[in-house]
């Protein structure tokens, strides 16, 4: 079972998914056990679009939710 600080969540504005390594990303590919840390850079969030930056851990260091969220423009 992830632990809380292994769960990222998505801080843009109407979004909060949660990133769960125990569950990865079904949308994305990601297959469950892949933590944060290692998803590839250009990963983006199944639900909003937004990028890893936008991801903050549930607690622990770098918790807050901080300014800075890039997200995904029209191509």
């Amino acid at each position: 079972m992830a632990a809380p600080e292994e769960i990222y969540q998505c801080q843009t504005v109407n979004c909060g998914y949660m990133y769960n390594p125990d569950k990865g990303d079904r949308k994305g590919k990601i297959p469950a056990g892949v933590k944060f840390e290692d998803l590839p850079e250009d990963w983006r969030c199944p639900i909003c679009g937004g990028t890893k930056r936008c991801f903050r851990p549930l607690v622990g260091p770098g918790s807050t939710k901080d300014a800075g969220c890039e997200l995904p423009t029209k191509d």
